[in-house]
């Protein structure tokens, strides 16, 4: 019997891999745009899109099992292989610390303390380290919390999505269209770069290639089917939360699904909505160490880092990586600290966002020199045309992301090529 699904069942897989931690905080974040965000989050998802289906040409073309950290090498030149590794690191750097404050935001609905400083601090720490403590057990444990949190983390997001549509109020709706002021020329490209935290994962229908029938014709339903379907359940929780809670009731929430909740059903429904999302999050925060780990490993293969720091062969538990990892994440926690868990989380997802697109940006470009081996003139014409909007797209979220942030994207960028050049020196010394 086949073991290989069909585009059906990869689509909901692909959605799953999005929804979830990414979007628990997320409304408090866009409480200052107000639900004119609704724009930015179709902004967002049609970017989102046309990168998916830049990825699920990736896997076609060029299916690989390092997944977005080849591309650029093999398709361009293997410095930029070197760029997009470090960038995609640096990612899971700040992305790890954003899903760890996303478990302390919702702790805080039950101990207050946890999401005030200094207790975010030691709170984040705690989390940090519990978790992983759990991933030195092993991927399969690993795997095994990933799946029970997909299920539990989903009925936060259906929970307040279906209460809030049933109290949603036009005229609150409307109160909250844009309560800080600002032109939409600045607040909804500021947004943008804020909603694509939610839309991080979508490169991973590159790895349902390997389980996706017929996947010339499936990945990109799955693909495109995915992101579509992520991209309707964050709009409906923006519309939902936007239209029965005041846009400052949630700029001042670290726990905006289960304070919804609470608020429209009583406190004990709220309170199992951020047991739920706190599981989904911690689940999720396994996941991205590993990953993290990982990416380390496979560094150090490379000759991108020291050996001594990783667990080289692949068939053992990367202790090393997985503990490098928490140190330098626990690092970050510290180098951002901020007056609120909602600032310093923002300043996460933004920097995480940013390096990002350069990751996507780098495969679009190896996209292009890949359509050359299309037979089609039609198709590679069109494959080439993804490429470049994908290009563009990326580049556009960089520079809307604030000068701070987009001059940190830079300065990484711009510091790959002599970091690349010395990892070639020292691979070439005996020893």
């Amino acid at each position: 019997m086949s073991r290989r699904v069909g585009p059906v069942l990869a689509t909901v897989l692909v959605a799953g891999n999005m929804i979830g931690s990414g979007l628990y905080l997320l409304p408090a974040s866009l409480a200052a745009i107000g639900s004119s965000s609704i724009i930015g989050w179709a902004i967002a998802a049609a970017g989102a899109l046309l990168l998916a289906g830049v990825f699920a040409v990736l896997a076609i073309l060029r299916p690989t099992v390092d997944g977005v950290v080849a591309y650029a090498g093999e398709g361009l030149h293997p410095m930029f292989g070197f760029m997009s590794w470090l960038a995609y690191w640096l990612t899971c750097w700040f992305g790890n610390v954003a899903i760890a404050l996303a478990v302390v935001g919702y702790l805080g609905f039950f101990l207050p303390a946890a999401a005030a400083p200094p207790g975010i601090f030691i709170a984040t720490l705690a989390v940090i380290w519990l978790i992983t403590g759990a991933n030195l057990f092993g991927a399969r444990l690993v795997g095994r919390a990933g799946s029970v949190g997909l299920v539990v983390g989903l009925l936060p997001v259906a929970l307040a999505i279906g209460l809030g549509l049933a109290a949603f109020d036009p005229a609150l709706f409307a109160a909250s269209w844009n309560p800080g002021g600002k032109p939409m020329s600045q607040a909804i490209p500021a947004s943008v770069v804020l909603i694509f935290w939610a839309f991080l994962g979508l490169e991973s229908a590159n790895i349902a290639a390997a389980v996706v029938e017929n996947p010339r014709r499936n990945l990109p339903i799955a693909a495109l089917g995915g992101t579509a379907l992520a991209a309707i359940v964050y709009a409906l929780a923006t519309v939902a939360l936007m239209g029965a809670i005041p846009a400052d009731t949630l700029a001042r929430s670290t726990a905006p699904f289960a304070d919804a909740v609470a608020r429209l059903t009583g406190p004990v429904a709220g309170a199992i909505v951020a047991a739920c999302a706190m599981v989904k999050a911690a689940a999720t925060l396994a996941g991205w160490i590993l990953v993290m780990a990982e990416t380390s490993r496979s560094g150090a293969a490379a000759g991108y880092l020291p050996s001594r720091l990783s667990t080289v062969d692949p068939n053992r538990i990367p202790t090393r990586d997985i503990l490098l990892s928490a140190v330098i994440t626990s690092a970050v926690a510290a180098a951002t600290l901020s007056p609120t868990l909602g600032r310093q989380f923002n300043a996460l997802i933004n920097a995480s966002v940013v390096l990002s697109m350069a990751v996507y940006a780098l495969c679009a470009l190896a996209l292009w020199r890949f359509a050359g081996a299309i037979a089609s003139r039609s198709w590679r014409r069109g494959v080439r045309l993804a490429a470049v909007l994908g290009v563009a797209f990326s580049v556009w979220v960089i520079a809307v992301s604030g000068l701070a942030t987009a001059a940190l994207a830079l300065a990484i960028l711009a510091a790959a090529p002599p970091l690349w050049l010395l990892s070639r020196r020292l691979r070439s010394r005996p020893g």
